[in-house]
């Protein structure tokens, strides 16, 4: 691993605890992968939030649309095996269609310009006032007709995706949960993924939980109903470091993939620009793709009831980050966001060096927090909390360089902050550092605010 990767990855789980912390979520699991390998591995809070349950990286997660790239995987390694072509029309392997879809493609399929309806007139199953549709019902809205022409503009549809999974049974004469378990699943070797419930009986399982609003708390949602027909789309169960595998191994650079480097290229190539969205965003062969900063990436996210999950392989350097929150507000595709920021700073200025090495930790006021980070040859003043809504904590982030043993100078400040001024620390007797000046502003550790505030302000009252 590069000192640069692994300086990040060490300053990565810190971040991630305090956004726990600010946005009182229930649980979150982050998992990095590069070539392979998982690099990190941390879960936070709990799987069920009501019986305090702790969470650990083995509880599995619904991920729900990240269904769609294992599907995608699945018809782009049937097409290696020349047992179908991305022109066939969805006609001429399932039967029963309305005569405008049975002309849909399977690439039109795979990539939402099918025109297929979302999730049909009933769309109940998304706050369980019903089931997802099985087979029989799933045939009976692919017998409607679209409801706009094909490639006409990308228009996201789970039911388009159900019907691959038609496909898929009709080519394999299997079942699509039996046949992409055995040929997608464990052929990447991933131990804690299957395509829907029932999980085994010993498998740990996160629970959902909805938002805090409109109940006034948060409720736990089981989480465990079967997807049905709409498993290709939606039913997919596993964890941060399986789905942090899976998408590393899609990568075209991968030395070792489920898929030729000519499969893998052609899914994750942008070809439908996602409209009416504030990123950049285009969706290829059951995958979507962007950019975090200078980065582009891959991958996929998943909203299930009380599940908010995101997973994304990142260019140049071929690293995966996988987020999984259990929440109906999770921040799972935010915090993946901020990940990334704080990788690529590492990998523009390099690891530390020793002579700032323990210029670092966590520092608190008044106003909360802020870390120091070394990095390459300078110490970064990082907010923390600023990842809700904003991922980049560097973004006009104060940056200082240190001239002596506990002396500095800031080097670099936005125009409303203290250009120029100096940067101190104080030790106590034994030589361990208790404060640090800012510019005329003192900090402390969490602790001493904490008593410095309940004394100035007085304790909270308890209701």
């Amino acid at each position: 691993m590069d000192r640069w990767l692994g300086a990040a990855l060490d300053y990565v789980p810190k971040w991630i605890d305090h956004q726990m912390r600010l946005s009182e979520q229930p649980g979150c699991v982050i998992a990095v992968a590069q070539k392979g390998r998982v690099l990190l591995e941390r879960a936070y809070g709990y799987a069920d939030q009501a019986r305090g349950t702790p969470l650990t990286p083995r509880h599995r997660y619904r991920v729900a649309s990240h269904s769609k790239s294992f599907t995608s995987a699945g018809i782009m390694k049937l097409r290696e095996q020349g047992k179908l072509r991305l022109d066939d029309p969805a006609g001429r392997h399932v039967e029963g269609l309305h005569p405008e879809i049975a002309k849909a493609t399977l690439a039109q399929l795979l990539s939402h310009t099918s025109g297929i309806i979302r999730d049909g007139t009933d769309a109940g199953q998304w706050t369980e006032r019903r089931s997802f549709k099985n087979e029989a019902e799933l045939r009976v809205d692919l017998g409607e007709a679209p409801i706009i022409e094909r490639s006409t503009r990308y228009k996201y549809s789970n039911h388009g995706f159900g019907l691959l999974g038609l496909v898929i049974g009709s080519v394999t004469g299997e079942t699509y949960n039996k046949w992409i378990k055995r040929e997608i699943v464990d052929a990447v070797g991933l131990e804690e993924t299957q395509p829907d419930v029932p999980l085994k009986r010993s498998t740990p399982f996160a629970r959902g939980h909805s938002a805090t609003l409109p109940v006034g708390e948060r409720l736990v949602i089981p989480g465990t109903n079967s997807t049905h027909a709409l498993a290709p789309a939606a039913g997919f169960i596993s964890t941060a470091a399986d789905l942090a595998r899976f998408f590393n191994q899609l990568a075209p650079r991968a030395r070792k993939s489920v898929l030729s480097a000519s499969s893998r290229r052609e899914m994750v190539r942008g070809q439908w620009r996602i409209p009416h969205v504030p990123a950049e965003l285009y969706y290829g062969l059951g995958v979507r793709s962007g950019s975090t900063g200078d980065w582009p990436w891959f991958g996929h996210s998943g909203g299930f009831q009380g599940y908010v999950t995101h997973t994304g392989t990142y260019a140049p350097h071929d690293i995966t980050v996988s987020c999984l929150t259990n929440a109906a507000d999770g921040r799972a595709v935010t915090w993946v966001q901020g990940t990334i920021h704080i990788l690529r700073h590492f990998a523009r200025y390099g690891a530390p060096s020793r002579r700032l090495a323990d210029w670092s930790g966590r520092w608190w006021s008044l106003w909360g927090a802020f870390d120091l980070l070394p990095i390459g040859e300078r110490v970064v003043v990082v907010n923390p909390g600023m990842a809700d809504g904003f991922p980049d904590a560097f973004k006009d982030a104060t940056e200082f360089e240190v001239t002596g043993r506990d002396r500095g100078r800031i080097v670099l400040a936005a125009g409303g902050a203290s250009y120029g001024e100096s940067v101190s620390r104080k030790r106590n007797a034994s030589g361990r550092v208790t404060e640090i000046m800012l510019a005329g502003n003192k900090y402390l550790p969490e602790a001493k605010v904490v008593a410095e505030m309940q004394a100035r302000y007085g304790k909270r009252k308890t209701r």
